[in-house]
């Protein structure tokens, strides 16, 4: 049997803890656990797993059967209305898998976790690798346990196109970006008269328009990991899952497995593969188009999978798919590269690289200068992300090369985009390319900004700031395909993987804000209705105000022409900490609107001096406001893209995705 230790367990009940439900496993009502669970849709022929398990809490509600699993459990499978045959026969299976044991602990609620007084419950389980239905229509899963108790799990498996309409997909996530957010990025980039626009964001000109809802499987708060999970896989997870069904083991490397969209596209057509993040490469939008875990943050197993694909994926379990190295792999994170205690097996990965015909570059320079002919490899800066102000590259010592020097030579994010997209235009012969692009930048700090992270620490100046960069690329890269005479052979989307409670409510005096003494009095500085005004970040002939500055932000058309006004965006969030307000642009670097106090997290004294303090709605061990669970906006162009009208599940994104390239043609 075996027995996990006490570390383990504890990590274990923290994270099964962190739901206010206590699941004792995520999509698991009963005793018996199928995963892939109830209501699980497949792409005909995509691969997957299995794992069954058996429960018996030794304590707590559910107590039964002696703590003791049963071992004897029965598991077939049904297609439509034909009998459930016995699932080693039904997908003619070798071997039938051995049972395994463990056991685990979790709490039942908040009083259980309070006293200290975890649930110890017994498994015994099993788990069918690589595994893949065909036949579309409906399947019944059933797991008969402990004398006649029984679960079920319905599937589908969804008809497939068989006519390839798109060469080409360009699939743009905006982290964390709501609709909300566009438009209040639109407000202050693009001039109205009396209410009119004049210009629009390139997001407002896409040609079909939907939305998707970003439930998770066991929550309906979602983050980056398992939202990326579905928009790859077309399957729900759990928090933190990358591209498994967590189970109740210890290891987090064991969970049963889905192919993803870019291991199907390298498997069946055997295109060109592109991944751009602004981000730390192995960060978890990226790393969840080519890796299989439950904890986002083993970046060490994520560079090796975007490297070895089946060869790695733990001691014992291969899994026959994989990326199969990616043409294209540009972002930061060189600490995960360099030889060291962040690489793997602290081994110089740029080499390891370069060993498998990469060609690595390390700054802006360089990568223009790359052949498009090879496999290129470009990080471009230590940590998680790239800097986009000149002023602020200085004195982090985050050079990709590890040298201690500063990386103040980094490309933007369309030097990038339409790099990877002339590698793989170049790379992909006839059978197309699939580039992935995730938008995150770091502005003034060496730890991670972007959209998403800009919103968590309630910095929307920045977060603005930086969704208008996305859409400058988005409008950069649609010119170069139609240039290059791909643009017609492309389907391009725009969404994101969650959404935040961020909205614009009204105006804010900040001048007036900061003569005023008193909480009460400067939440006067306030106009709501007919007294919110006008936006104050551009004038009408495009040149600067009397007495301001440019201080922040990217310059030139689709931009505000400066950053700091004084009749600023009064906006707010539905779920943050303790705070002080201003409505002003930070101009040391982003917001830390809270810190450490004796009881939680409390305003910072040094963030937003002069404004007014703003109680939170978040537990007071959350220092940044979380995601929302508002349903986001998804733009497409291209052949294919009608089918992304309308309202839909997140996971029908990777359906219309795959649909549009015909993956499911067997």
């Amino acid at each position: 049997m075996r027995s996990v230790s006490l570390a383990s367990t504890l990590a274990l009940v923290a994270q099964l803890a962190s739901a206010q439900t206590f699941q004792r496993l995520g999509a698991c009502p009963k005793l018996g656990c199928i995963l892939p669970p109830d209501q699980t849709d497949f792409l005909s022929g995509q691969l997957f797993d299995i794992r069954v398990e058996v429960h018996a809490p030794v304590n707590g509600s559910e107590a039964s059967n002696n703590g003791v699993p049963d071992e004897k459990f029965t598991f077939c499978i049904a297609h439509e209305k034909g009998d459930c045959v016995e699932a080693q026969k039904f997908f003619k299976l070798k071997d039938s898998p051995a049972v395994e044991k463990w056991s685990f602990t979790y709490f039942e609620d908040l009083f259980t976790k309070d006293a200290g007084t975890p649930v110890l419950v017994n498994a015994a389980t099993k788990a069918y690798r690589a595994l893949s239905l065909t036949q579309p229509g409906s399947y019944t899963a059933q797991l008969k346990y402990n004398n006649g108790s029984k679960t079920l799990a319905n599937w589908v498996v969804r008809k497939p196109q068989t006519k390839r309409q798109a060469k080409n997909v360009l699939f743009f996530i905006g982290d964390g970006m709501t609709q909300s957010m566009i438009t209040a990025a639109r407000l202050i980039a693009h001039k109205a008269i009396n209410g009119k626009y004049q210009t629009l964001m390139q997001m407002d000109q896409m040609e079909n328009l939907g939305h998707q809802m970003t439930h998770s499987i066991d929550s309906f708060i979602t983050d980056s990991a398992n939202s990326a999970t579905a928009l790859y896989t077309g399957k729900k997870s759990t928090v933190n899952a990358l591209n498994v069904w967590r189970d109740s083991s210890a290891d987090p490397l064991d969970d049963p497995k889905v192919e993803t969209i870019a291991e199907l596209f390298r498997r069946k057509i055997g295109g060109a593969l592109g991944i751009v993040s602004t981000a730390f490469i192995a960060d978890a939008t990226p790393a969840a188009l080519c890796t299989h875990t439950r904890e986002r943050g083993q970046a060490q197993v994520v560079v090796q999978e975007y490297l070895n694909s089946a060869e790695y994926i733990n001691s014992t379990i291969k899994w026959p798919t994989g990326c199969k190295q990616p043409d294209v792999i540009f972002g930061g994170g060189a600490e995960y590269f360099i030889p060291g205690p962040n690489s793997p097996n602290g081994t110089d990965y740029y080499k390891a690289f370069q060993d498998k015909g990469y060609k690595v570059v390390y700054d802006k320079d360089q990568l223009a200068a790359a052949s498009k002919n090879e496999k290129t490899l470009g990080i471009f800066s230590a940590r998680n992300g790239l800097i986009i102000l000149p002023q602020n590259l200085k004195g982090h010592k985050d050079s990709p090369t590890g040298d201690g020097s500063d990386a103040t030579n980094q490309p933007g994010l369309k030097d990038m985009t339409l790099k990877a997209i002339e590698i793989l235009q170049a790379r992909s012969k006839k059978d197309g390319w699939f580039l992935m692009y995730r938008f995150f930048c770091i502005d003034g700090m060496s730890e991670g900004a972007s959209i998403d992270k800009m919103m968590h620490v309630l910095d929307y100046d920045r977060a603005l700031g930086e969704l208008l960069e996305l859409d400058d690329t988005i409008r950069a890269s649609i010119a170069y395909l139609k240039k290059i005479g791909e643009l017609d052979n492309t389907l391009i989307v725009v969404t994101a993987d969650h959404g935040h409670g961020f909205d614009v409510f009204g105006g804010a005096d900040t001048k007036y804000l900061n003569a005023q003494s008193t909480d009460r009095k400067k939440r006067g500085a306030v106009g709501v209705y007919q007294n919110s005004g006008l936006s104050g970040y551009m004038v009408a002939d495009g040149s600067l105000p009397t007495n301001q500055t440019i201080v922040y932000g990217p310059q030139g058309p689709n931009f505000p022409v400066q950053w700091n006004p004084r009749y600023a965006l009064a906006a707010g969030f539905g779920a943050s900490p303790d705070r002080r307000e201003t409505y002003g642009l930070n101009l040391e670097g982003p917001r830390v609107p809270a810190t450490s106090g004796t009881d939680g997290f409390v305003v910072n004294p040094a963030d937003n001096q002069g404004g007014f303090i703003v109680s939170g709605t978040l537990p007071v061990g959350e220092a940044q406001g979380v995601h929302s669970l508002t349903d986001v906006s998804v733009f497409a162009n291209g052949p294919g893209s009608d089918a992304f009208r309308g309202v839909y599940n997140s996971v029908d994104i990777f359906f219309k995705i795959a649909d549009a390239l015909a993956l499911g043609k067997n």
